[in-house]
């Protein structure tokens, strides 16, 4: 598992910049942490690198965003699945496993429920050091195990 330290919010959208930027149709990325962990900020990162448009914010009421393809040519499916509280047939209802083959899809607070829309995929947990470092660790399953290497690298 690796650990990136990420000193500043702008530390974090920087590395949700670099993932952004290799994400490719069909990838899962699941993040998980306390309230205030900075998953929304990561996933505002994720989609300034992806280059797509509108604003970012958590989708807590709403469940899911759709961002259009940016400069990457990937949509983006945002989803924050905090109000679930493990009930998977509103996952299922957001048809996320069709949505998965032509879009990157971010899951806040998906551990646990939005694994099984594809083996291949990170989980990326998110913890508080103090008021602005926090600390993220990649966890890759299937063939992200090969990528996340490259990943790393490129914010090092």
């Amino acid at each position: 598992m690796d650990k990136v330290i990420l000193e500043t919010p702008d530390d974090t959208m920087a590395f949700g910049r670099a993932l952004g930027a290799v994400l490719r149709p069909g990838d899962l990325v699941l993040l998980a942490g306390p309230l205030g962990a900075g998953k929304t900020t990561l996933t505002r990162g994720i989609a300034d690198g992806m280059g797509v448009g509108g604003r970012v914010s958590s989708p807590t009421f709403v469940l899911a965003r759709v961002h259009e393809a940016g400069q990457t040519g990937v949509p983006l499916i945002h989803v924050d699945a905090y109000r679930l509280g493990g009930d998977l047939s509103q996952l299922d209802d957001l048809d996320l496993d069709t949505d998965l083959e032509s879009s990157a899809v971010v899951v806040e607070w998906g551990e646990g429920s939005a694994e099984r829309l594809n083996e291949d995929h990170l989980v990326i947990r998110l913890s508080r050091e103090d008021d602005d470092t926090r600390t993220a660790t990649l966890e890759p399953h299937g063939e992200w195990a090969d990528r996340t290497d490259s990943l790393t690298a490129l914010i090092r």
